[in-house]
């Protein structure tokens, strides 16, 4: 199978394994750090080898030049060229940079980005995976809270597709001092 088409299957496969995650109120770290778990679980399923933090062919910029950038997903597979995952919140050229030189390393490159929207597609043969996310204002201090909820449908109650009698409740609806004779709610609390 072409790279670029196994790029284009990949990337597909993990938006549909990441729909399935949800969070509540999640600081951008937390997200970050779920969504990375969430990669590392669907790599894994596909029986690779699966390492976070790798290094990246990419050098640092001066004064670091000797050193590599990381990436936070770098997959080994058995049956083709290796998988290689960057999470972010935010639109970074450096992470485009990054991936592409992966790219031209022989690897296959996906941009998976979280947020609220407005994501804008990389330049191929990056391939991008969006989490679109809620956002609110934390308590103060903390900064923004993020939530993934879904759009589940109520779960079905009940398989007999019939309607169901309705029953009488075993308690009152009534208050029994309020029927009592005139008055003797009023002086129930008093002394006489």
């Amino acid at each position: 199978m072409e790279v670029t088409a196994q790029g284009e299957r990949l990337a597909s496969d993990l938006g549909r394994a990441l729909a399935d995650l949800t969070f509540v109120d999640l600081s951008a770290d937390e997200v970050t750090a779920r969504v990375i778990d969430s990669v590392v679980g669907w790599a894994e399923a596909q029986g690779w080898r699966v390492y976070r933090r790798a290094p990246s062919v990419l050098p640092l910029p001066p004064p670091l030049e000797q050193r590599h950038s990381v990436l936070d997903v770098a997959c080994a597979r058995p049956d083709g060229p290796p998988v290689v995952v960057e999470v972010d919140h935010t639109d970074r050229a450096r992470t485009v940079q990054k991936l592409r030189a992966e790219a031209d390393a022989g690897r296959i490159p996906i941009w998976v980005r979280w947020g609220v929207g407005r994501f804008t597609a990389p330049p191929l043969p990056v391939r991008m995976v969006t989490v679109e996310v809620t956002r609110r204002a934390g308590p103060a201090g903390h900064g923004r809270l993020h939530s993934r909820t879904g759009d589940r449908p109520a779960p079905a109650h009940s398989t007999g597709g019939g309607t169901v009698a309705t029953q009488a409740l075993p308690i009152p609806l009534t208050d029994p001092l309020a029927q009592a004779a005139p008055g003797a709610a009023g002086d129930a609390g008093k002394g006489t």
